[in-house]
């Protein structure tokens, strides 16, 4: 297991940062790796961002070294989200079967949680946001079918699209963590339009299905000083309170969002006209 930290900026160093910058403090890369455990701390309302790829081998962690607790969840939650092949996740001796697009919950507390694949040949891809939590909830799984559709958008704009509700207080509880996945309909290419900023959460982008050759075009920053990620499969983007988000794709893609801040309102944003972006 492997932990990487980001320290977070201010958004009046963003005009001096060139695209290797940009990347470096926003951009989480090559997290999905076989057969390992990759996470992020981001001192941005210190989310972690994680992958973990089980193959032949199972996958386990707990210890809290690197948060600087007794165990990892002595003080945190955590939503883990399955986006491959069929996998099964034991939490202290619980065992949850995760079909593809499934999120399990991890409740604090939580000791020791081991990941394993179904299937080597046709692996899980694990992806995971950890906040910290105030409170103990149960663990529990939610499944594809139990997730609360969201239709947004229209064609004739190029944003229609379908978001889950998964962790979330009209599905699933949780101390502060939100989280869910959101696909777009055959032909559209924009996502969370119109842009907004929600100035009490932070949000996690893991963008993914993804061809190869296929990128997104994520847009972030102050809304009079934008600047571009481009984005690959199983990439992460990291947008702080301050920072628009939007994103168009150059083939079809889906991305699982997760936030953590003063509040689980899902309305409480500002929405930014795209006619006052610069």
């Amino acid at each position: 297991m492997t932990m990487r930290v980001l320290y977070g900026v201010s958004p009046a160093d963003i005009p001096s940062f060139d695209t290797k910058r940009l990347r470096a403090e926003f951009l989480v890369e090559k997290l999905f790796q076989p057969g390992a455990i990759e996470f992020a701390y981001t001192h941005v309302d210190r989310m972690i961002v994680g992958a973990a790829c089980p193959a032949g081998e199972a996958l386990t962690f707990g210890d809290g070294a690197d948060v600087g607790t007794p165990l990892f969840f002595t003080a945190r939650e955590m939503g883990i989200a399955n986006l491959g092949g069929a996998g099964r996740i034991t939490v202290d001796g619980e065992t949850f079967a995760l079909a593809n697009r499934d999120i399990l919950y991890v409740g604090r507390g939580a000791r020791q949680v081991t990941l394993t694949s179904d299937d080597a040949s046709a692996p899980a891809r694990f992806y995971m946001n950890s906040v910290p939590a105030g409170r103990d909830i149960a663990h529990r799984l939610i499944t594809k079918e139990e997730a609360k559709p969201l239709d947004l958008g229209e064609d004739a704009r190029s944003n229609k699209r379908r978001l889950k509700m998964y962790i979330h207080p009209e599905v699933a509880p949780s101390c502060l963590l939100l989280m869910g996945i959101t696909d777009l309909a055959p032909g559209s290419i924009w996502n969370t339009m119109p842009p907004h900023l929600h100035e009490r959460r932070m949000e996690a982008y893991c963008y993914f299905d993804l061809d190869e050759a296929d990128r997104v075009i994520h847009l972030m920053g102050r809304p009079d000083e934008t600047r571009n990620l481009i984005v690959a499969n199983g990439d992460v983007v990291l947008s702080p309170a301050w920072s628009i988000h939007m994103g168009a794709g150059t083939g079809p893609y889906a991305f699982v969002w997760g936030m953590t801040g003063e509040n689980q309102a899902y309305t409480d944003v500002n929405p930014v006209p795209v006619a006052d972006l610069k």
